[in-house]
């Protein structure tokens, strides 16, 4: 169970990446019924600022040691350099040797990389600097065209936003669809993408700046159970079908249809884990004309069947 999160912190750490591990974990959501994590910032030197990318300064309350004991390791973006404190590089060795999940935000995956752990094994970083990590670590297998890996206990991801995607992925995969679903919706932005998606894509996240979409959205996410085209979604938006295409793929990253079908995959899995409903009512819940054509998206978008999906994730 994922309870507790160490976050370690050096000099010219990128404030955005390590604001989105401190937004997905270190936010008290008990008002939506979600217990807190064990949250704990910390740095080689713990009470000493500590500067960022921006000029700004940081003083970590937590020394590395508090990263003994934490489920989860998170390890921001930083300047890319030489050497990293070799007191971190111990203390992600350990964490790694007893089985905590480590988790880089962009450029984080360097120090994962300095402490010998990313040799054999797939990983990612943001694209400008996939090249360097694989020259730098040539025993590690670099993909530069995913989101995040997810190689058991070490994920990493690329830059920026991908880093929320791989903390929400985390969450789902520890704590469930709803705990996931739930902390996405406080911070406005899409529960899942899928791993595996480019990072070259015109809009990579999905929480439109144009109001009508927006407002589309939520329209479809309240319906998924109905019946949609695209000829009838562009008529509601009062466009051409081309043109509503166009701007729906601008903003939300995919086709209309294909952003329908992952949403509804998503409520499956939501269905799957938290209810005993059968395989064809999920599929009626969540817009599927069959089980068939359930079965048929679930285990492209997921990878498993419906049914070996809840064995694994039902919440009992």
């Amino acid at each position: 169970m994922l309870k507790s999160v160490a976050v370690p912190v050096i000099d010219d750490f990128a404030m955005f990446e390590f604001g989105v591990v401190c937004e997905v974990f270190g936010l008290d959501r008990s008002y939506a019924g979600l217990e807190p994590f064990d949250f704990r910032v910390c740095s080689p030197r713990p009470g000493e600022p500590i500067a960022n990318t921006t000029g700004a300064q940081l003083i970590a309350p937590f020394g590395l040691e508090a990263m003994e004991d934490a489920d989860l390791i998170a390890v921001p973006a930083a300047t890319i350099r030489d050497g990293y404190p070799e007191e971190l590089l111990e203390g992600l060795r350990r964490a790694h040797a007893r089985g905590a999940i480590l988790l880089s935000v962009c450029s984080g995956a360097f120090a994962l990389g300095a402490a010998g752990l990313l040799d054999d094994r797939e990983c990612t970083t943001h694209w400008r600097y996939t090249d360097a990590l694989q020259r730098r670590f040539p025993l590690a297998r670099v993909n530069p065209d995913v989101l995040f890996i997810d190689d058991g206990t070490i994920i990493t991801s690329a830059g920026t936003s991908a880093g929320i995607d791989a903390c929400l992925h985390l969450v789902r995969r520890e704590l469930g669809s709803a705990v996931a679903n739930t902390i996405a919706r406080n911070m406005v932005v899409p529960p899942q993408r899928d791993g595996g998606q480019r990072q070259y894509i015109e809009k990579p996240v999905s929480d439109c700046e144009d109001d009508t979409f927006s407002e589309l959205l939520d329209y479809l996410a309240d319906r998924l159970d109905e019946n949609h085209t695209v000829g009838g979604l562009a008529a509601r938006s009062h466009m051409s079908t081309r043109s509503f295409s166009r701007r729906f793929v601008a903003e939300t990253g995919v086709p209309p249809m294909q952003w329908l079908t992952t949403q509804r995959v998503l409520h499956a899995r939501l269905l799957l884990e938290t209810t005993d409903l059968p395989v064809e009512e999920v599929a009626r819940r969540c817009g599927f004309a069959s089980a068939t054509l359930l079965r048929h998206h679930f285990d492209a978008e997921v990878g498993v069947p419906p049914t070996r999906y809840r064995a694994a994730f039902a919440q009992r």
